[in-house]
């Protein structure tokens, strides 16, 4: 494996390597890097995660819709049949005493 200080930049060939980016596996001068989640990316890598990350919330907030969708159907169907099944008992149960 080559030392870091013996690698030059992807971009700049007369600069010195200050980090490698995790995904593209191409080394990089302090100027071509930035700083994602954590990582140090190239520019390119990380406009990509970038982007990945921003497509995660519409489907999670399309799935909370649909469990929040169903939830409400769930309960009416209960309410529905149980108000069924008590207006099928004769009315004369309720006016015995007890």
């Amino acid at each position: 494996m080559t030392a870091l200080v013996h690698q030059r930049c992807w971009n700049h060939a007369s600069r010195e390597a200050a980090a490698r980016c995790p995904v593209c596996q191409r080394f990089y001068c302090r100027e071509c890097v930035t700083e994602h989640e954590g990582r140090m990316m190239c520019a390119g890598c990380a406009a990509n995660a970038a982007e990945r990350v921003a497509e995660a919330p519409r489907s999670k907030t399309a799935i909370w819709a649909l469990c929040g969708v169903a939830g409400i159907l769930l309960a009416w169907m209960i309410f529905y049949y149980l108000g069924a099944m008590l207006a099928r008992i004769p009315s004369d149960f309720f006016e015995k005493p007890a």
